[in-house]
């Protein structure tokens, strides 16, 4: 917990809104409770995160009037339509995901494929919500980089069994050169900008990749 605390300390030097839940549970009702209400949201969107989707926010939004939800990845729609629903993400009020890697000095590490999940941390909705398990604190953005090419982007690779690329089989990095290669843009976020648009809730468990 002392970990989370120092790094809760340093993201909110860096104009970030941080809460901190004990559990994956907890963090749903931190998000329901008080975060969602200040919000002010109507529209809401993701991209897609393991640790987000461990806490079940998702399905809080799904199952509500409330929200005009923007489904990103709805396995009926055309390739075409999916990347249409993924440019209209960016204009929600509300964007929910996570995030590969935050430093102990308060700053968001993230590599994609697409884009559209940096895209809109980066730009375009008016509020970001991250879900960040305990285990993707590292101490620099080298362990960043690193936890993110050696960890989360072969996990998230072996999960996606359309894919075929060499880290799937081989699980380590082979800097391919597939066109279905996972490994494609890198962010360094080192502040949000405004100040809070970008909340952090740090969970005290191992959660996602």
């Amino acid at each position: 917990m002392d970990l989370l605390v120092k790094t809760k300390e340093q993201l909110e030097r860096n104009n970030f809104e941080v809460f901190i839940s004990e559990s994956s549970e907890s963090a749903y009702h931190t998000f329901v409770n008080e975060i969602l209400p200040t919000l002010n949201a109507k529209s809401v969107s993701y991209g897609d995160s393991k640790t987000m989707h461990e806490t079940r926010v998702l399905d809080y939004i799904k199952t509500s009037d409330s929200y005009e939800f923007i489904d990103t990845f709805k396995p009926e729609d055309t390739w075409r339509e999916q990347i249409s629903q993924r440019k209209k993400a960016l204009t929600a009020d509300l964007f929910l995901t996570g995030s590969n890697a935050i430093t102990e000095k308060g700053c968001l590490v993230n590599l994609d494929m697409i884009g559209n999940r940096i895209a809109a941390l980066t730009f375009g909705p008016r509020h970001v919500v991250l879900f960040v398990g305990r285990n993707k604190i590292v101490k620099d953005l080298e362990s960043a980089r690193r936890r993110v090419k050696d960890i989360a982007a072969i996990k998230n690779a072996q999960s996606h069994k359309n894919l075929n690329i060499p880290c799937q089989k081989t699980g380590k990095c082979m800097d391919c050169s597939s066109p279905h290669r996972i490994c494609n843009t890198w962010t360094i976020t080192e502040k949000s900008y405004p100040k809070n648009r970008i909340k952090i809730v740090l969970i005290n468990e191992d959660l996602g990749y």
